[in-house]
């Protein structure tokens, strides 16, 4: 059986959906920085979906739903 090299990796990933009254940017960092206080390893994002609220005919709150991957490494 091939062992993983070390440029190999493995990956959890988890989804998340930061919020912003500033801006979609703003959304995914909430989401990020939320991301690295849970899990271990975090490594990178992707973008799923953008939506937000409105109030008195304004943008209220940007909202983005972000998958964010895990690194797995073993406690060897």
């Amino acid at each position: 059986m091939k062992e993983l090299a070390m440029a190999d990796a493995v990956y959890k990933k988890i989804q998340l959906v930061g919020t912003s009254t500033q801006s979609f940017s703003d959304a995914v960092a909430q989401a990020v920085k939320k991301a690295a206080t849970m899990e271990k390893n975090p490594s990178w994002f992707e973008v799923v979906e953008l939506r937000g609220s409105i109030a008195d005919g304004k943008v209220a709150q940007y909202q983005v739903t972000v998958n964010i991957g895990c690194r797995i490494v073993d406690e060897k």
